[in-house]
């Protein structure tokens, strides 16, 4: 018999985020696979692979990310579409993973939705998940099937490092997020303040102080997403009252939720960077405070890591 052929390598996507699973396709210079992901007159998705997949190592590409049960439906199809197909290997590539907050039962009679998405996912038919900047990195641990966790700290950095800030500090906007700056901040080669939020009693408003050196310095507020930018507006204003210079932003998952995006504009923010993990609403375009970063190639480099079997801890930094 004639030697087996590698399996093709072979890249699809929903309607979460198609500009980015073209953009990776084009990174790995190969075309976007074929299929037809539509509605049902009810809403229902349907959906058709329209290629040859049997025996392909298949790359599906959609954030769960707003409409977030809409494109958490159609991933779970689009899975369950590739195993019937006969795929050899099946990748679910969540750039954004949605249903990530309710990572543990911190009150009484409330669900773990984090590892119930997971279930779902593992049933559906993936093999595999590629995901960037979990939430809470214990989500890892709710699949069992491998998971490459990669971070988007090598892009935001760079572009932090080409703007060449002087008497920059970064800033946690919460005690939560504490190791996340302390990590970029190592990497900027500069010193870590920290916001810490309390709410004295239930008819007083939050309070926020300021631990660590921010006055005269330009500040750099880093989370991994930004949901209604109420908690980041504040923090901005909390800084600058503390005497701050200069005040940026960065984030990696850009939910900008209801009036995000007005608040960031109105806001003591000068810029907001933020990745392409999530499709930018039009709104936020005609905003100049607002800019992303992609992190195509990232995953592209990850994707072909995967497809390789090379190792893919090079690029987590």
């Amino acid at each position: 018999m004639p030697d087996r052929k590698q399996h093709a390598l072979k890249v699809f996507s929903g309607n979460a985020n198609p500009e980015l699973a073209r953009e990776i396709c084009d990174h790995l210079e190969i075309p976007l696979g074929k299929a037809d992901v539509s509605r049902f007159p009810d809403g229902e998705v349907q959906f058709q692979i329209l290629e040859n997949v049997r025996g392909a190592d298949v790359f599906v590409i959609q954030p769960t990310c707003r409409p977030v049960n809409d494109n958490l439906i159609e991933l779970l199809i689009m899975l369950d579409a590739f195993r019937r197909a006969s795929a050899n290997r099946i990748t679910a590539v969540i750039p954004y993973y949605g249903y990530a907050r309710q990572d543990r039962k911190d009150r009484p009679r409330v669900p773990i939705s984090s590892k119930l998405v997971a279930d779902l996912l593992t049933t559906a038919g993936a093999n595999r998940v590629l995901a960037l900047d979990l939430h809470a990195g214990q989500i890892q641990g709710y699949f069992n099937i491998p998971v490459d966790h990669l971070y988007a700290t090598p892009v935001t950095v760079k572009y932090f490092k080409k703007l060449r800030l002087k008497n920059m500090t970064v800033v946690s906007p919460d005690t939560g997020g504490v190791e996340r700056a302390r990590s970029f901040a190592k990497k900027l080669q500069a010193p870590l303040a920290i916001i810490d939020k309390r709410r004295e009693d239930a008819n007083t408003v939050e309070v926020m102080n300021v631990i660590g050196e921010v006055e005269g310095r330009v500040c750099l507020i880093v989370d991994d997403m930004i949901d209604t930018g109420g908690t980041l507006a504040r923090a901005a204003k909390t800084l600058k009252d503390k005497g701050a210079e200069r005040v940026f932003a960065c984030c990696v998952h850009g939910v900008f939720a209801g009036d995000a995006i007005e608040r960031i504009c109105h806001s003591e923010l000068e810029q907001v960077v933020t990745t392409n993990s999530i499709p930018l609403r039009h709104e936020g375009r005609d905003c100049a405070r607002i800019k992303v970063l992609s992190v195509g190639k990232l995953l592209a480099e990850a994707i072909w890591s995967i497809h390789e079997e090379t190792s893919v801890s090079r690029l987590f930094i």
